[in-house]
């Protein structure tokens, strides 16, 4: 049966699909994990070898973060000039509450650094940390180790948090919704110029947005200690499409694209990109029993989700005390702060506007330098 499934990656793909989508909608107190609820079957699917093509991954993180910049852009510019200041604090301020937690958890536990910096990045979702952790590390593969064990709550972990903040605070959500659309409710501007529509699904804009995103993700800005900082394959195509969703047309061009359009690309993407982040990391957790042992994947995910938990009660607490952001804004920013895409799409369900996708645009980015930065300060120290 395994063999049959393995020559059959699109028999895999619907077959984790429909089982993630019925599991998905399993509510608990309140609570349900949603479309992320696929990763946990893409584990599963993973951890008894049965693969997906690793574009599959690519593929959806394209789809999703591209749609959401579409689907936010008319907004954007305008909420983030409102907030600027708060978005990028909170970026920076949630990455260095979980480099802190990790310092204080290797000082304290004696657990091996490049171990512990695997596991943040993990926690913290972030493939260039990880990345930056391989690098650095004395044994990169106990990097790697880290991340795989700790990735699985990095993300459910972000995607239960969402929805349980607005249930402890007892948050009206249809009055914070509608008052949050209002205040980041677009202008309508009427067309004064005829401009060419290159398809009637817009999936021309589509396309032109995720190759320009592509090609700013790979742009390298040097920093400091000789170390690099990229937007990559999520930032890029989110900000490109945050640019086309804001302009809407352009050199006569028509860029728009419908929203129940976007909508889909959105919830396909968000699907795809959990398949294969599931797959793959749930195929390396029966070669850490065997190799490394129990303890040291129970350790993982025990100090993986303090990793997780600190970082975004922190960045919560500035977020709404000392900033005094709504809501919807304070949990965009603990997402894109976290670098949590999956938690984005949750956000996004949980808070039922595409709105919230600015305050995770603008932290995102700063989130990405700070770990970046602070990675290699972790190693340097330790």
């Amino acid at each position: 049966m395994l063999d049959f499934l393995n020559a059959n990656p699109i028999l895999i793909m619907f077959a984790i699909a429909v089982i993630g989508y019925a599991f998905g909608r399993i509510r608990i107190k309140g609570l349900d994990l949603g479309t992320a609820a696929i990763l946990l079957v893409a584990l599963v699917f993973g951890y008894f070898s049965l693969a997906i093509p690793p574009i599959v991954q690519d593929l959806g993180l394209a789809l999703f973060v591209t749609a959401v910049g579409f689907i936010a852009g008319p907004t954007f510019f305008r909420n983030f000039k409102s907030k600027a200041v708060a978005y990028v604090a909170l970026g920076a301020i949630i990455v260095l509450a979980g480099v802190l937690t990790c310092s204080v958890i290797i000082l304290l536990s004696g657990i091996d650094t490049d171990f512990a910096v695997g596991v943040l990045a993990g926690a913290l979702t972030t493939t260039p940390g990880l990345g930056v952790a391989k690098e650095a590390a004395t044994d990169p593969t106990m990097a790697t180790i880290g991340y795989g064990v700790a990735y699985p709550f990095g993300v459910i972990g972000v995607v239960l948090f969402v929805q349980l903040m607005p249930k402890i605070f007892k948050t009206d959500m249809k009055k914070e919704r509608a008052q949050f659309v209002a205040a980041n409710e677009a202008p309508k501007v009427e067309k004064k110029k005829k401009v060419l529509s290159m398809d009637p699904l817009g999936f021309f804009s589509f396309a032109l947005a995720v190759i320009l995103g592509y090609l700013l993700g790979k742009i390298e800005i040097p920093l400091p200690g000789g170390v690099t900082f990229a937007l990559g394959t999520s930032g890029g195509p989110l900000i490109a499409g945050l640019v086309f969703g804001h302009f809407g047309s352009a050199l006569r061009v028509d860029l728009k694209i419908k929203k129940e359009t976007l909508v889909s690309l959105r919830e396909l993407g968000l699907a795809l990109f959990l398949m294969g982040a599931g797959t793959k990391a749930g195929a390396g957790f029966e070669d850490v029993l065997a190799e490394q042992g129990a303890m040291l994947f129970v350790n993982g995910l025990l100090y993986g989700a303090i990793m997780t938990i600190i970082p975004m009660i922190v960045g919560s607490f500035f977020a709404l005390k000392v900033f005094k952001l709504s809501m919807f804004n304070s949990l965009g920013t603990v997402c894109g702060g976290m670098t949590s895409t999956p938690a984005l799409g949750a956000l996004i369900q949980t808070t039922g506007t595409d709105d919230v996708t600015t305050a995770y645009a603008a932290a995102y980015p700063i989130a990405i330098a700070v770990i970046v930065i602070s990675f290699q300060l972790v190693f340097l120290i330790f």
